[in-house]
């Protein structure tokens, strides 16, 4: 089966015959925005999301050999739970992307024990003005309800999130829908990054995907490549 590509107005669709090929794939154009990066201004600076789909780009990026000591590492969303917690991503991205040649990378977590979200959220926000912005490059996931990063349908202050003008870094998110409060990047620093990629896997993807790109409510994720300036990279393997 050949790679399949499409394209729209919003986004380029890259789809692989298996999920090692989309891996590898992602992996290499991340690794070359990355480089290209370092070259341009010394350092580069990569969000990544959690979920158990990236695995395998996790562990495929690891061993790219760029100059990992010269990129930070952050993450798009994450839930309100210690590095400890099998629900966290951070301790998903220490398990799986900041090992090989990736080890020496700086990672910058979003959870940190504090009294309430809002003061992680806000604690965060300050924190991370020091990181060198814009992204040079995000990698989204998706869930089958049209959510991506922490955008859930139901979240309170879901217009702030998704306004391209908000001035915040991360925002608290709750949800009925996510389980646990939740920290996320706002979508006006994920558009803002030099590379935009959504990966998504399954034919329930595919079909979520498909859905929230056609009429009716627009979607969280909908939302997100409308906004983005340029084309979002899809990366879909079934």
């Amino acid at each position: 089966m050949a790679r399949e590509q499409l394209s729209s107005a919003s986004y380029n669709w890259n789809a692989f015959p298996g999920r090692p090929e989309l891996a590898a794939a992602l992996a290499a154009r991340v690794a070359e925005r990355l480089t290209r990066a370092i070259a341009e201004r010394g350092t580069a600076l990569l969000a990544v999301s959690g979920g158990t789909t990236p695995a395998k780009f996790f562990a495929a990026l690891s061993a790219m050999p760029i100059a990992w000591d010269k990129v930070v590492v952050t993450l798009v969303d994450e839930r309100f739970v210690p590095a400890s917690s099998p629900r966290s991503n951070a301790g998903l991205v220490a398990a799986n992307l900041l090992q090989n040649a990736a080890a020496s990378g700086r990672f910058v977590p979003l959870y940190h024990e504090a009294v309430s979200i809002e003061a992680a959220a806000a604690s965060d926000n300050a924190a991370l003005q020091s990181l060198p912005w814009p992204l040079d490059v995000v990698v989204l996931g998706m869930g089958l309800d049209g959510h991506t990063a922490s955008f859930f349908p139901d979240a309170d202050e879901l217009p702030k999130l998704l306004d391209p003008s908000c001035d915040r870094i991360i925002m608290p998110v709750h949800a009925a829908s996510a389980g646990e409060p939740r920290l996320t990047l706002t979508m006006a620093r994920i558009i803002d990054a030099g590379l935009l990629a959504l990966h998504i896997e399954g034919e329930d993807k595919r079909t979520a995907f498909d859905g929230a790109m056609g009429a009716g409510p627009r979607k969280p994720i909908r939302a997100v490549l409308d906004a983005s300036p340029r084309p979002v990279e899809v990366f879909w393997a079934p």
